[in-house]
């Protein structure tokens, strides 16, 4: 099985190096400039095509400051506690080791911080042979990657993909530590899983993140959104943290909310596609460093960030050349723009 899998993710692999290969042949035919031009692309995502260029000509730089990436963030179990990494290898399905872990309940519908706000207290700690994890009142635990064991069909969203269970030990010190009945299980094979095809090409994949293989922010617009929360605050209260967000990759150096208006970037020698905003849940009114619930950021966000019925904060992204190592400090170059959605 191992053997399957390993081939299967290196045949994936060849396949986006050959695409990535024979698009730096073509040249981009548009190009929007950051202060606007005419018949602009969609306010929404760009699609389920793959654009025509891993390597297109470089967007006009009026008006615009070439950022960089300030932080890289992983997320061993999905809805625990992340890390802060110098670099991260980007593979086609997210950062290498992103969400590859998860909780299911009896039934294999997968759980998250949304159910059990205590997922944000849990620390996992990737090992060469699987997980070392911590919790407030809990001993540490050591879990082995499962090389083989039952089969556990999970679901999330309108995914279902067949997973692995970890030892039973991990199951009863999730399920003490939650405080409800769960399994951990492990997603042996990344290739399973489709992006949303409305959203993707259809050899797109992702992990256990929620939709897409990458979520990017940028502190200028958590800047704008803290303004926003002081002002409704009468100026009392703490900004909220960039952690809530649970962002792969944070960007500086540019406006905010102009991450809105890209479509493709390059972030030192990785290109991106932004193919959907992120429209954000509940999960981020939940204090990452006590678990508990508050009324923040969705408040503010619902009076200056929705549209469509929902809220919204950074932007989903999908690797056109997976397989390159991103690290703090690469540069941001927007590629391609489009137009901006209209908050009301």
């Amino acid at each position: 099985m191992t053997r399957l899998i390993s081939e299967a993710v290196q045949t994936l692999y060849n396949r986006y190096a050959a695409v990535s290969s024979g698009n730096r042949r073509c040249a981009v035919t548009r190009v929007v400039s950051p202060e606007g031009a005419p018949a602009p692309a969609p306010a929404g995502p760009v699609g389920p095509q793959r654009s025509a260029s891993a390597e297109p000509a470089r967007a006009s730089r009026r008006g615009v400051q070439p950022g960089a990436l300030s932080a890289i963030r992983r997320y061993p179990v999905k809805s625990c506690k992340g890390h802060a990494l110098g670099s991260a290898l980007v593979e086609p399905w997210g950062l290498v080791g992103d969400r590859r872990w998860a909780l299911v309940d009896p039934a294999g519908k997968t759980v998250t911080g949304r159910e059990y706000p205590r997922f944000v207290l849990v620390e996992p700690e990737l090992t060469p042979t699987g997980l070392l994890l911590r919790a407030p009142g809990a001993d540490p635990l050591r879990v082995a990657t499962p090389a083989a064991g039952p089969e556990v069909e999970l679901s999330l969203w309108a995914s279902t993909v067949r997973s692995v269970a970890a030892a039973d030990g991990a199951s009863e010190w999730f399920s003490a530590v939650l405080g409800g009945p769960v399994r951990l299980v492990y997603l042996a094979d990344p290739t399973l899983r489709q992006v949303d095809p409305d959203f993707a090409a259809p050899d797109d994949r992702v992990s256990l993140a929620d939709g897409y293989p990458l979520l990017l922010t940028a502190q200028e617009s958590l800047d704008a959104l803290n303004d926003l929360v002081l002002e409704r605050e009468g100026g009392l209260g703490e900004p909220l943290s960039m952690i809530r967000f649970r962002p792969n990759l944070v960007v500086t150096g540019g406006d905010a909310w102009a991450e809105d208006r890209w479509r493709r970037v390059r972030i030192g020698d990785a290109v991106f596609r932004m193919v959907k905003r992120c429209a954000r849940c509940v999960f981020t009114t939940v204090d990452p460093d006590t678990g508990q619930r508050g009324k923040e950021p969705l408040r503010t966000l619902a009076r200056h960030r929705r549209w469509d019925g929902k809220t919204w904060f950074g932007v989903n992204l999908i690797p056109d050349n997976p397989g390159v190592t991103l690290r703090v400090g690469d540069p941001v170059e927007v590629l391609e723009w489009g137009s901006a959605p209209t908050p009301r």
